[in-house]
């Protein structure tokens, strides 16, 4: 029923804790965009459900099947793209090509992969190491969608990549969402992608899960106030639900989490002359969401 579904999922890596009892269900079909700082958990997380890490403890399952006993048919159902775009760079394009349809034989799917290729203007006679970065994620993305999989995982596909090779890329991403019943998990710390693709945010934090929804729900949930305070103002740590302040002269900004229109009231009672309430866009409510713990500078 689910497409990935982790219990307790830890994993460590000497004395550092990636994965930190992770419990997430992510259900079949759609985009769901996981975004964190670096070392948030994600690339641990995405290794174990490919079945090349085992976790410390816990369970993962990927489209029902136990990510740690994963066979061949198993993993044919699950494609995956990294940041790298790792290719053996003394192929040429068609025997790679050429590798991939005989390994895939019985998924195998020409049309969403002669339509990616085609975006990225390829000669099947050059070989890998002559390709650029942004011809390489291309070829990678079409090999990934021609075998046809049911899950599957892009970690920073788009990372170093121009602006034409980034477009040309989601474009073919967002042309392959509406196979039927495909789930995609896309990873990137560019807002602006997530935005686009997600129908779901997961937010992950020292490899535990702090927040998922849809993007619009999630940045319902932020606001940013400005407040006109002769005074100080309430001490930081008086503050419900902050994420984010800063004092520019008399104008105190505060990015909040959870608190709607009462927050208003909050700074009356602090002194407020006047109160102003922004609605925050995706990116700087993820980003406030990730540095709450950091709230400054003071001005």
């Amino acid at each position: 029923p689910h497409a990935i579904h982790t219990r307790a999922l830890t994993c460590r890596h000497g004395q550092k804790l990636a994965l930190d009892t992770l419990d997430l269900i992510l259900p079949v079909g759609g985009v769901h965009a996981i975004v964190g700082a670096n070392g948030a958990g994600k690339s641990t997380l995405f290794r174990i459900l490919l079945g090349v890490t085992a976790p410390t403890s816990g369970d993962a399952f990927a489209l029902g099947r136990d990510c740690a006993k994963l066979t061949a048919e198993d993993r044919g159902r699950i494609g995956f793209v990294n940041e790298e775009h790792s290719l053996p760079p003394w192929m040429t394009v068609a025997a790679v090509i050429a590798m991939q349809r005989a390994h895939y034989a019985t998924r195998w799917d020409e049309r969403p992969f002669d339509a990616v290729l085609a975006s990225f203007d390829l000669l099947r006679g050059q070989r890998i190491a002559q390709l650029s970065r942004g011809e390489r994620a291309g070829l990678n993305l079409a090999l990934a969608l021609g075998q046809n999989p049911e899950l599957l995982i892009l970690d920073e596909p788009t990372l170093g990549l121009d602006v034409v090779a980034k477009r040309r890329l989601l474009d073919a991403l967002i042309d392959s969402v509406s196979s039927d019943g495909r789930t995609i998990i896309y990873c990137s710390h560019q807002i602006e992608e997530v935005e686009r693709l997600a129908d779901s945010l997961i937010i992950m934090e020292r490899g535990r899960l702090r927040s998922q929804s849809a993007p619009d729900e999630f940045c319902a949930r932020i606001d940013h106030w400005i407040a006109d305070m002769p005074s100080e103002g309430p001490a930081l740590t008086e503050v419900p639900g902050l994420l984010r302040h800063r004092r520019i002269d008399t104008l105190h900004h505060y990015t909040v989490i959870d608190q709607g229109e009462a927050f208003a009231d909050f700074l009356h009672a602090h002194s407020a002359r006047h109160v102003q309430r922004q609605d925050v866009p995706l990116d700087r409510a993820v980003d406030a969401f990730l540095t709450r713990h950091h709230a400054g500078p003071q001005g």
